[in-house]
């Protein structure tokens, strides 16, 4: 009788240190590109004929909710989620503001007067929440409660689907608008504006292969927090690790989406073995089966031979959610570089990141975790620099300096100006 065929393919430690993957598909940029046009050209009238299609909106219902339209979500909800929500709300909270206190101006001393900056908030930020299969009321709080303890002045929820748990986050987060869509055209929408909305400065969330597409179209007229690819799980292991939990955990990241990729990287072949018999048992009883099933068959096991090279291909994977499940958790999470965000030792579970420790769950997957983090109340806040010259003649230092520059590169005009500096004032 043929074995059945694992759960997760086995792969080389040099099959996953060579691994890229592009948020963005040819398809997708293309056909996106055609909405977001659409909306940039036509306005209103495209983002309607777009929620309709997707049974969004019906044609006399409200694309753009104002504040005193969903103030009284909260109350419409049962009192214990609003409790939840509310709870949630208040751990984001004080980890933003927490991130917020430690981003302080700056002034330093220069010839003459000095220079700086200055941490201001953007004043407008767009904060998609997916509603796809279900609704996802804690992308709105990651979102805008971030956004909020950054000081955005003005907070918009785009969500394609509105329900009541979804306008109860909104409001507990502190939104000002709820627009009423989603996909390509709300990413539009939130970047052109059309008659009655006004277009935002800086676009956050998750959301599928369109939303990220039309992310990536967008930026430069507004600006963006990240490319969001399907979402990713690495759990590094050694065998003190318990594989009933690792299975859960694989599970629990694999129900996301069918694309969603979760990986083992251990070194115990025995550990891995465990892992897919338990993978294997908890598939049987989980409501989300197909879903986490077809994310299994996009996963892995690399069985390392050694924590030194283990730690090196997941440094090259570069994951969204890294768990290090090993003796000495910490200190082998102190060795990792790159991941979007680290759960540290068996306890500490993805899922606690997922719903509201308090650090946020829009994290950079595909690998821009070499280069990029998760979103923070940063990516709401601008350090806008500063020159004040007090003292002309103490400055006299810098200004001979900026027109030798500016000789050596040809810019005459460059060099003129800072010789104005130079020459005594005549009135």
């Amino acid at each position: 009788m043929t074995p059945p065929r694992p759960l997760l393919t086995v792969k080389s430690p040099s099959d996953l240190r060579t691994v890229r993957r592009s948020p963005l598909d040819p398809h997708t940029l293309r056909a996106a590109g055609e909405i977001v046009e659409a909306v940039r050209t036509r306005g209103e009238p495209a983002v309607r004929e777009y929620a309709a299609r997707f049974y969004e909106r019906a044609p006399r219902e409200p694309l753009v909710l104002s504040r005193p339209e969903f103030e009284d979500a909260p109350c419409r909800i049962p009192s214990a989620e609003r409790a939840l929500l509310e709870r949630t709300a208040a751990r984001i909270d004080g980890f933003a503001r927490a991130q917020r206190a430690a981003l302080r101006d700056l002034r330093l001393a220069i010839p003459g007067g000095e220079a700086g900056h200055t941490v201001i908030p953007i004043d407008s930020a767009g904060c998609y929440a997916p509603a796809g299969r279900f609704p996802l009321p804690s992308s709105v709080l990651m979102t805008a409660v971030t956004a909020r303890a950054a000081g955005c002045r003005r907070v918009v929820v785009a969500t394609p689907n509105p329900s009541p748990i979804m306008l109860a986050a909104a409001c507990i987060a502190g939104a000002d608008e709820v627009l009423c869509v989603g996909g390509a055209h709300a990413i539009g929408a939130l970047a052109f504006g059309f008659c009655g909305f006004v277009p935002v400065d800086f676009i956050a969330g998750p959301g599928n292969r369109w939303v990220t597409a039309a992310k990536h179209l967008v930026m430069g007229t507004v600006g963006i927090d990240m490319l969001a690819g399907p979402s990713e799980l690495v759990v590094l292991a050694d065998d003190s690790a318990d594989p009933a939990l690792i299975a859960a955990d694989l599970l629990a990241q694999g129900e996301h989406d069918p694309d969603a990729v979760p990986i083992l990287v251990t070194i115990s072949p025995a550990l891995a073995s465990e892992v897919e018999l338990a993978l294997a048992q908890q598939l049987e009883s989980l409501p989300t089966a197909p879903v986490a099933r077809g994310a299994l068959s996009n996963g892995s096991v690399c069985i390392a031979p050694s924590m030194d090279e283990a730690i090196a291909v997941v440094d090259a994977l570069a994951p969204e959610h890294l768990e290090v499940i090993t003796r000495d958790a910490p200190g082998v999470a102190a060795r990792v570089r790159h991941a979007g965000a680290v759960f540290v030792g068996p306890a500490s579970a993805e899922v606690l990141g997922d719903y509201g420790a308090g650090p946020n769950h829009t994290l950079p997957t595909g690998g821009a975790a070499r280069f990029g983090a998760g979103l923070s109340v940063q990516h709401f806040l601008r350090a806008r620099t500063f020159i004040r010259i007090d003292d002309a003649a103490l400055a006299r230092p810098l200004a001979q300096d900026a027109a030798d520059l500016a000789r050596i590169e040809g810019l005459s005009g460059h060099e003129r100006a800072a010789h104005r500096r130079l020459e005594p004032r005549t009135r």
